[in-house]
């Protein structure tokens, strides 16, 4: 084994042992509304759950040199965003809402993706996902020296939208929902071979 200590080597060497070595990570895709109306939409691969009663997911949004994402911004201001999972049929446009944008711009638009209302929050999500996940923000915290490294989005789910094909008497296909994962550079995985180990009792 080779040994590390992460204050001995730069940021980028600690965000490649990160990402190359936790993996797979699951995808957001979050939509936001800025304070102009305009709807941004980015992916995200630092996500996961936190706590199902009640259900509550976090998103870390990293800074750029100490500045805030529109991401970030924008779910602060209106205190809600939609998480949606990315899939084998949606990656290829939401790769393209990774794209460098002024505030201005929509991403959602950029990539061809088609709006659509959400029940609870007033952010739309879009329709291209098989799940949509409408957020209420619990809690923004910033994280690193001076607090300039991300913001830690925690969301409360107040209203779940499941594709019906992958929906089954309270459970989701995973085989038909057919989500996808972040690894290291480029580099996406799919669910693959699926098995099963009994936890113990």
């Amino acid at each position: 084994m080779k040994s590390f200590s992460p204050t001995d080597l730069s940021e980028r060497d600690n965000y490649k042992f990160l990402i190359g070595g936790i993996i797979p990570r699951p995808i957001a895709f979050v939509t936001t509304e800025s304070s102009d109306g305009i709807l941004n939409g980015a992916p995200f691969s630092y996500f996961n759950i936190i706590t199902a009663n009640p259900p509550m997911i976090s998103i870390s949004v990293q800074r750029q040199a100490g500045k805030q994402k529109d991401t970030a911004r924008n779910a602060i201001e209106k205190n809600e965003f939609v998480v949606h999972i990315v899939d084998e049929l949606n990656v290829e446009a939401i790769n393209k809402t990774a794209a460098a944008l002024p505030p201005n711009e929509s991403e959602v638009q950029l990539a061809g993706l088609t709006p659509v209302d959400s029940v609870k929050i007033s952010v739309p999500g879009v329709k291209e996902a098989k799940i949509r996940l409408e957020c209420k923000l619990e809690q923004a915290i910033p994280l690193g020296t001076n607090n300039e490294a991300c913001d830690l989005l925690i969301g409360k789910i107040v209203h779940y939208h499941i594709d019906e094909a992958i929906y089954e008497n309270g459970r989701i296909d995973s085989n038909g929902l057919k989500a996808v994962s972040r690894l290291a550079g480029d580099h996406y995985a799919k669910i693959g071979e699926i098995f099963t180990i009994e936890r113990p009792k």
